[in-house]
């Protein structure tokens, strides 16, 4: 049997070494999800609906997996600096989005050629989180208790009455050229840099009417400085329990909700996205998180898989592709 050298026992030594870093890396690189600091980018300024619902599922994720999540807010561009900054980051878990998806949905249209990411292709949908509901409100000026009666007051002076909306792409702005659509008005859009704004002067009876979400014009409804006409969606919302729904005043096709949602980067691994979903959910069945999020407004979404909460986001861009081609909607109108 040939004698081992001192050449061929280093060597061998190395090689040994070699194997073990190897196997550690490996090791290493098999660490289970989430090993570190996760960051949730929220595409809006603090203090804002998506914001305020991204600080509540954050604090909820960092229990649930483990590791702190953090808020970071990354506002500008009507949400696409934050989205892009997402799109662009590595697909491993560890760089979230707090998506407003139906704002980041009729953007994908508006800003189509302008926007640095594709809202579906660059994008896997983790969990879609919630929804607000929308409602229809006028001036108390307005001779209008129900929606059908505002349609009749529009058509009756065409050209004299006018909406406001919070942006060229705001859910609430599409809910309005939806019923301008639907019972074909003739009615004039003023496009404000915000709600806050808009609400204003609709009490203040420079606009008519608008669609504004129920949380944000809830304390004028009920201190008789707006009136109520319809819900925009499938079921009446508790805060207003007796203001019907778009399809029970007539409006059947007439539903518009702020939805919410978390997205990660196209490519992320199939078992990260399923962890970030099922901490999502697991989260949103405790009572306490859904009295958070009834304080905003938001309605939890029943549980979804990954591949349904992704198809949820596409059909979300083709509806407001299509309404937005019919109204003939410009991103600086």
């Amino acid at each position: 049997m040939p004698r081992t050298t001192g050449i061929h026992r280093r060597q061998i030594l190395a090689t040994a070494v070699a194997a073990s870093a190897l196997a550690f890396a490996g090791t290493a690189h098999a660490a289970p999800y989430p090993d570190k600091v996760i960051t949730m980018i929220v595409p809006f300024s603090p203090g804002g609906a998506t914001d305020i619902i991204g600080r509540i599922l954050a604090a909820e994720l960092s229990t649930g997996l483990g590791k702190q999540v953090i808020v970071e807010n990354r506002a500008g561009a009507g949400g696409n600096l934050g989205a892009q900054a997402v799109a662009k980051a590595a697909p491993d878990g560890y760089t979230i989005l707090m998506g407003a998806m139906t704002s980041h949905s009729t953007i994908a249209t508006l800003e189509k050629g302008k926007v640095r990411y594709d809202l579906v292709k660059d994008f896997q949908t983790v969990a879609v989180v919630g929804s607000v509901p929308l409602v229809f409100v006028a001036n108390t000026s307005v001779p209008a208790k129900s929606l059908k009666e505002l349609v009749a007051y529009v058509k009756a002076n065409p050209g004299k009455v006018s909406f406001g909306s919070s942006g060229a792409g705001a859910p609430q702005r599409m809910a309005s050229e939806m019923l301008k659509l639907q019972g074909k008005l003739e009615t004039e859009n003023i496009p404000y840099r915000g709600s806050g704004p808009a609400v204003t002067d609709l009490i203040a009876g420079q606009l008519q009417f608008m669609a504004e979400t129920v949380p944000a014009v809830l304390q004028f409804i009920k201190g008789g400085k707006l009136t109520p006409l319809a819900v925009a969606a499938s079921t009446r919302d508790p805060n207003l329990p007796d203001v019907p729904t778009t399809a029970e005043a007539g409006f059947p096709a007439l539903e518009v909700t702020s939805t919410f949602g978390v997205l990660v980067p196209a490519g992320t691994p199939a078992d990260v996205v399923q962890r970030l979903n099922g901490a999502i959910y697991k989260g949103l069945k405790k009572p306490e998180v859904q009295a958070q999020l009834a304080q905003q407004g938001v309605i939890p979404q029943a549980p979804l898989t990954p591949a349904a909460a992704q198809d949820r986001l596409k059909g979300e861009v083709a509806k407001w592709a299509r309404v937005i081609a019919a109204a003939n909607i410009k991103a600086d109108e």
